[in-house]
């Protein structure tokens, strides 16, 4: 496939505004996605787009790369459902073990989304010391079932005015890399080494290993949500062991999106120490689901990370990054980079309508932060460098 094949193609069809006016929608709205392959997207009208979003960080090794999609088809032909955590299958103990290798976790709890796996650790943390109360950090965004909503950072109000009944009061928040309170009253500090949705955004250096060892001190869990930045997309394999913030191994690690390459799949991570608080058995499973480990998803996971380590994703993220920011820091009308590697905030005025112009001429991308003050570069790991110089031509052009 043509990787620029955008330029070809149409950008707005007479088929795609006669579809959105039946529905009410503006003439660009929706995109209705009809294939996918790499860092291309094709709708089902014929367009061609470059997804700089990878699908919210999901595509981290490419839509439908071949490896991930080959694992997936050969597992649903031979199992495509066990039972959770009753009667788990070998793809699930293998990627288990293969997920404590590259983190240096001991213990592994499965789920199928963010939520899922920032739930498991909040209540592994409550189990782990006996307290109640969370610390979180303005700009977090945790997912929006009902436990991590409560502890969001990001557009609070928005987010959980409407459910205010339904949430608990657990939370307190702090400012992204600023001082701590005393920690001795929390069970855990839940924080993301490197913000998404709060503005591709990584905290001063050092500042991670100050929580660490607060947080140590007062017997207090650390939390590393890197369902967004994990697995490549920092520049390193996980952005709280990134060189330019080193900092100890977290307590607990919740990881998810690029997990499995497309397949809805997260999982909590943890030290025995900590885990090991949830003890053995007594007749009922107090933390469980029905699609737990599911034999499709964790097949698609072994093949997705294999594919991370194998074709060295996070060093080209690293190198890709780099050069980005050196070459976006000389366009007229960015006026800052943030974060790391492909996990980028570029900061210009009037991010929503950027987002319209670099739509129109075929590339998809999203504005991120409280005020919308950034472009999330978040492509693909694997993206093409033609395709990244092209952009920075294309972005140019719209500002």
């Amino acid at each position: 496939m043509d990787r620029l094949a955008l330029r070809e193609c149409p950008g707005i069809t007479a088929r795609r505004a006669r579809r959105a006016a039946a529905i009410g929608a503006a003439d660009t709205d929706p995109i209705v996605w009809d294939s996918a392959a790499g860092e291309n997207v094709h709708d089902v009208d014929g367009n061609c787009f470059v997804d700089l979003c990878a699908g919210f960080g999901v595509a981290s090794v490419g839509h439908a790369h071949p490896r991930v999609v080959a694992a997936g088809q050969a597992q649903l032909q031979r199992l495509p459902h066990a039972m959770g955590d009753a009667f788990p299958d070998p793809r699930r103990v293998e990627l288990m073990e293969r997920l404590c290798e590259l983190s240096g976790q001991d213990r592994v709890i499965f789920g199928s989304s963010g939520s899922d796996a920032v739930e498991a650790a909040l209540k592994t943390a409550v189990l782990a010391t006996g307290r109640r109360r969370v610390l979180t950090f303005d700009g977090g965004y945790h997912g929006l079932a009902a436990t991590p909503l409560a502890a969001i950072g990001y557009h609070v109000d928005a987010f959980q005015g409407p459910f205010s009944a339904l949430l608990g009061t657990f939370a307190d928040r702090a400012a992204y890399g600023g001082p701590l309170p005393d920690l001795s009253p929390y069970a855990a500090v839940l924080v993301e080494p490197l913000q998404g949705r709060g503005g591709m955004r990584a905290p001063p250096p050092g500042w991670l290993a100050t929580v660490a060892a607060a947080a140590r001190s007062a017997g207090t869990v650390v939390i590393h949500d890197e369902i967004y930045s994990g697995f490549g997309r920092s520049g390193t394999l996980f952005a709280g062991g990134h060189p330019a913030d080193p900092c100890p191994r977290p307590d607990l690690l919740c990881v998810g999106k690029a997990l499995a390459g497309g397949f809805p799949l997260s999982a909590c991570l943890g030290t025995a120490a900590v885990m090991d608080a949830w003890g053995a058995s007594k007749g009922e499973a107090i933390h469980t689901q029905t699609f737990l480990g599911n034999p499709v998803g964790c097949a698609m996971g072994l093949a997705a990370l294999a594919v991370v380590v194998d074709e060295q994703l996070p060093e080209r993220a690293n190198r890709l990054g780099t050069a980005l920011v050196e070459r976006l820091g000389r366009v007229p009308g960015v006026h800052a980079i943030t974060g790391r590697g492909l996990m980028l905030g570029i900061h210009v005025e009037r991010s929503l309508g950027v987002t319209r112009a670099l739509l129109e001429r075929g590339w998809i991308i999203l504005p991120c932060g409280e005020q919308a003050e950034a472009l999330g570069f978040t492509p693909p790991l694997t993206i093409a460098d033609e395709t990244v110089d092209a952009f920075v031509r294309e972005l140019e052009s719209v500002l």
